[in-house]
Order: structure tokens, then sequence, then C-alpha cells
């Protein structure tokens, strides 16, 4: 069983590193490709846009043509936008590459990843170490990519991290082929089209909006509620077909679930403060202290490092404590790290008073990331796996969008120490937003709870 894991949980981990690693790149391709900090930062915005939009597509595409079919679909879409964002001539084909393809093939590729691990390790404490190398990986690509693409810059050159992403991708499907599908494709599956386009705008132009904030404030406010109209539209279109008998894009069933619906809420917002504090410290670093990439992926080797330990942890603390004590304290340990980050940072000059504070962001989101997974794949049964998984991903990966949207906006509004300090302080705040929901979670989810006996609605 390990042998199929390493595949998947690497397909995590480039994924992650994807939406992590331009951010130590920021200065060299906007030099390179004659752009702006803005530009740099629309085209990580877009990227991780991409994925949340088009996630629950591709969860449901899953039961349709198989999951190891989206799988390696969604590697080779990848691949082919790598290749392409490394010959970049300017920030469009950047986009069309990076943004748009990769965009499209971590759709794919990742609720496959999920949904495969789900019905392939059926016991908790199984299931819990899987998705504990999975999350390990993926939070390492997040943490680790500002470090792994600063040295490639650096020796290299900024292009060379697509390539280097392009060979991970050739080595994840040579390793994909001893992975069998446990659940046969359905061809006979219909897909909810009008569905699929109206979540995938919806969430398009609401993190449209939050963008629009540094430039024009009445624009972003009517982006955004023109983004929840369309999200009420697709929630009226799916009960409507509901009601004829047809099966839209997602089943309401799925927000019925107490436990899942507080799990979801705990995902967007772990990533949310992952993905937001890449992406300020690595521009703080950057612009406000002229750190070059190597010095600035180097800083971040300390949340590297609280990932890994605590997400590799993972099946040993499932043993021992509740699912939501986990989720609990790690959300407590991560908002006490960005305490810590702006009270070290902005007191000493020292690139190194970062890593206290940037360890125990890591600590705490390594130690809440995969029992909040493991809470909601484990709340549905196997035949919802690939409706459950989509939504998960796309929770998470809006998340990730977010926390760049909204980091970013309010950096790009003026990259002073102030700027920087209010955009922690903010992430701070949604951390407790994320903390609050921990709490409200059910008591009973613990290592002793089996996957068939979460399935009811709580």
């Amino acid at each position: 069983m390990r042998s199929l894991l390493v595949p998947l949980a690497l397909a995590q981990f480039i994924c992650s590193f994807a939406g992590s690693n331009m951010n130590v790149m920021i200065n060299d391709i906007s030099e390179d490709l004659d752009t702006t900090v803005q530009g740099v930062q629309l085209a990580i915005t877009i990227f991780l846009l991409v994925m949340a939009a088009l996630m629950i597509p591709g969860g449901k595409l899953t039961d349709r043509y198989g999951r190891k079919r989206c799988f390696l679909a969604g590697l080779a879409v990848y691949g082919v936008g790598a290749l392409l964002s490394a010959a970049a001539p300017g920030l469009g084909v950047l986009i069309l590459g990076n943004s748009i393809l990769e965009g499209v093939g971590t759709a794919l590729l990742i609720p496959p990843v999920y949904i495969l691990t789900t019905l392939l390790f059926t016991e908790v404490t199984s299931r819990a170490r899987a998705f504990g190398t999975i999350m390990a990986l993926g939070g390492i690509g997040a943490a680790a990519g500002p470090l792994i693409g600063g040295l490639i810059t650096s020796a290299i050159s900024w292009r060379a991290a697509f390539v280097f992403q392009a060979l991970v991708i050739a080595l994840i499907i040579i390793l994909s082929r001893r992975i069998k599908d446990p659940l046969p494709p359905d061809a006979t599956r219909p897909f909810d089209t009008v569905g699929a386009i109206l979540s995938a705008l919806g969430l398009i132009v609401i993190v449209a909006g939050i963008l629009a904030a540094d430039n024009n404030i009445w624009l972003m406010i009517g982006l955004i509620v023109l983004g929840a109209l369309v999200l009420l539209w697709f929630f009226r279109s799916v009960r409507a077909k509901e009601r004829a008998g047809k099966e839209p894009l997602l089943s309401t069933s799925l927000f019925r679930n107490r436990a899942s619906n507080l799990g979801l809420v705990t995902q967007n917002i772990q990533w949310l403060l992952l993905m937001g504090t890449s992406f300020v410290v690595a521009a703080y670093l950057q612009v406000v202290r002229g750190y070059d990439a190597i010095q600035t992926g180097v800083i971040f080797t300390a949340a590297t490092l609280g990932l890994l330990v605590s997400s590799l942890t993972a099946e040993r603390l499932a043993e021992r404590w509740a699912q939501r004590t986990l989720i609990v304290t790690g959300f407590t340990v991560a908002i006490a790290g960005i305490g810590v980050l702006l009270a070290m940072a902005s007191g000493s000059p020292s690139a190194w008073a970062f890593a206290p504070g940037l360890l125990l962001i890591g600590l705490g989101l390594g130690l809440s990331l995969t029992p909040s997974v493991n809470v909601v794949q484990s709340s549905f049964p196997d035949e919802q796996q690939g409706e459950i998984s989509g939504l998960s991903r796309s929770v998470s990966n809006l998340g990730s969008s977010l926390g760049t949207a909204v980091a970013g906006t309010i950096l790009v509004a003026g990259l002073t120490a102030h700027a920087y300090g209010a955009a922690m302080i903010t992430l701070a705040v949604l951390g407790l937003a994320g903390l609050a929901a921990a709490v409200f979670l059910p008591q009973g989810l613990g290592s002793s709870t089996t996957p068939s006996s979460s399935h009811e609605p709580k």
C-alpha cells in the first residue's frame, strides 16, 4: 500500500509547491517579463482561483470517467502548463501556462488523490496515516516552495523551477502505473454543465472582487454581491434538479452533516493562513528588506520544519487525541505563531526573527490539516466520495486563493511595514474564525470513530 501512496502524496506536494514557490520569484519574474508585483500576484491568485473554481466539477468527473484516468489526465495537462510557463516570453503566456493549464490540471488530479486514499485506506488509523503523509507533503510543498524555488532561481533561473515541476510530474506518471481504481467508472452518470459553470463563475467573481479592493471599493462590493448572487443561482438550480429527480453537480445532502460543514470551514481557513502568510512574508522580505530569492526561501525552512514534524505524527496523534482537540490546538498554536511573528519581526532587523513565529505557524497548521480532512472525508460513504472530495478540495483551494488575494490586496495598496502588519493581523482574525468553527465540532470525533459510523448527519 505504501507504493500506492507515494504518487498520490507527490501529486499533492507538487500542486502545493506550485501555489507558493512563485512568491520568492516576484522580483525576478517581474524584471524578466517586464511586469509588476501586482502582475505576479495576479498570476499566483488566478492559479489558486482556477483550482478552487474547477475542483467541484473535477471531483464529479471522476465518477463518470474513473479516478485514475482523471488523475493521469490532470498530470498531463499540468505538465504541459509547466513547460509552457518555463518558456513564457511575457506575463500573458505565464498566466496561460501556470495559472490556467496548471490550475485546470490540478483540479483534475487532486480530487482523485483524496478519493483513492479514502477508498484504499478503510481503517481510521491507516487512513489518518495516509492523509497525514499526503497533508505533510502538501504542507511541505507550500512551506518549502519558497526555499526550493529560491534555490533553483538563484542557482539557475526562475524558469528552471517550472522545469522541475514538469520532471516531478513525469515521475508521478511513472509511479502511478500500479494504482488500481477501486470503483469502476460509470459512463452513464450525467454531468451538470450548467451547475459547473455557475459554481465556477460565482467563485471567480467573488475573488475578483477582493482583488479589486485596492482600486475601487464600490467595484469590490459590486463584484462580491454579484458573485454571491451567482452562487445563490447555483444552489437554486441544484435544488430544482433534485426536485426533478435529476443528478446535480452537488447533492444538498452534503451540507446536512454538521461535522463536515465545520470541517470544511476549518480547511478553508487553514489554507488561507498558510498561503496568506507565505505571500505576505515573502513579499515583505523581498520588497521591503531587499532579500533575494534564496535568502527568503531559507527563512521559510522554519515553517516547513513545523509542518513536517506535526503532519508526520498524524497517525500517532489520531490514536491518542480526538480530532476536534487536534484541530482546536492547531489553530491556537498557529494564531499564537502570528502573534510571535509580529512581535519579534517588528522589533528586530534580523531575518531570523521570523523563524520562531513561522515555526509555530507550521506546527499549528500541520497539527490541524490532517484531522480536518479526515473529519470531512470520513463523514460520507464511498458513493459520495467524488462529490465530497471535489467540494473539500474546492473549499481548501478557495482558502489558498483568498489568503493570497486578501493579504496581497492589503500589501499592494502600499508595501510598507504597516501594510505587512495589517495583513498579518487580518490573517490572525480570520484564524480566530477557524478556531471558533473547530470549537463547535462534535465531541465524538476521536480515533475510535469508524468511517461507517460517521456517515449519519449530525
